[in-house]
């Protein structure tokens, strides 16, 4: 059995001047990417009356999809290529950035408990510069052994999305009901990763607390999801092939090369919603503006550094 490597969560403030506070377990020193997963932020459950929820400004991305995905509360999504749309929990809201979009996020006021999860994909070199796109679907829970799992990306279980992405992916949330062992069958080319929202579980023999990310190289063709406890747990399992590129990653643009990051940059900042990012309709604020390059040149990192 391949040993499963524990990543574990740092606190980052996001969202600008009113920044709330997310886990990040994706990018690491130790590991910059799943499969094409290369950013994973988990938040909440935070009291939107004590911490004043989410408030995104636009900001932009290349490079890139967003995947949204929520246990709890609502999100208002509106981007640059016109779409309107809402986060919810148990829907998929993935949004395609290649050369260039810009996107806010906010809380609904409907909303008293926001938890969730917010995920990268690294688009791969010769489809980085993709136009924009928005695609949502709401999966359909799929009851196995106890389990219940809802695959939004790739096929798991039997279960396949629709929802097109530029490499293959798996996620799907996983809620294990108490004393719940799950064998899944998985593809042995994929490399995964097992995010734990709540309770405490073990992957293929090795336990983890929440907020905390299992990492699986390459090579079984199953996995073992346990929940030994006698409280719920929920997971959401992320998945795909080594991506064998190198990507600069740097604020919310991915590139190949510290030049192009600085030209995305640069782009963002003479425009703040010109035509390579466009212009996001219906937000009562100012674009967020980016920060200062770092001195010296960013580097390139791939999937195991």
């Amino acid at each position: 059995m391949n040993k499963v490597e524990v990543l574990t969560p740092r606190d980052v403030p996001l969202g600008g001047p009113r920044a709330m506070t997310v886990r990040r377990t994706l990018p690491q020193r130790t590991r910059s990417l799943i499969g094409a997963w290369c950013f994973a932020d988990h938040y909440g459950p935070d009291d939107v009356a004590e911490t004043g929820g989410m408030d995104v400004a636009p900001h932009p991305h290349t490079g890139l999809q967003t995947v949204s995905w929520l246990f709890s509360g609502e999100i208002e999504h509106r981007d640059s290529l016109g779409s309107h749309a809402f986060v919810r929990p148990g829907e998929l809201n993935l949004m395609t950035g290649g050369h260039g979009i810009a996107h806010t996020e906010v809380s609904t006021p409907r909303t008293t408990i926001l938890h969730g999860v917010q995920l990268w994909v690294a688009l791969p070199g010769e489809h980085r510069d993709a136009p924009r796109d928005f695609q949502h679907h709401e999966p359909a829970p799929l009851h196995l052994d106890g389990a219940e799992l809802r695959v939004f990306l790739g096929t798991l279980a039997g279960r396949t999305s629709p929802v097109r992405t530029f490499t293959p992916l798996l996620g799907a949330e996983i809620l294990l009901p108490p004393g719940t062992a799950l064998t899944l069958p998985v593809d042995p080319g994929f490399e995964h990763g097992l995010l734990v929202d709540t309770g405490d579980v073990t992957l293929s023999g090795t336990p983890l607390k929440p907020a905390e990310l299992g990492y699986a190289a390459p090579g079984p063709d199953h996995l073992t999801l346990a929940n030994p406890s006698d409280t719920p747990a929920r997971t959401v399992l992320l998945g795909g092939p080594p991506f064998e590129e190198e990507i600069v990653m740097w604020w919310n643009f991915i590139g190949r090369s510290h030049e192009e990051v600085a030209r995305a940059r640069e782009d963002w900042m003479a425009e703040l919603g010109g035509p390579r990012f466009g212009e996001v309709e219906g937000y009562a604020g100012a674009p967020l503006p980016a920060p200062e390059l770092p001195s010296v040149p960013l580097k390139a990192r791939g999937r195991g550094r």
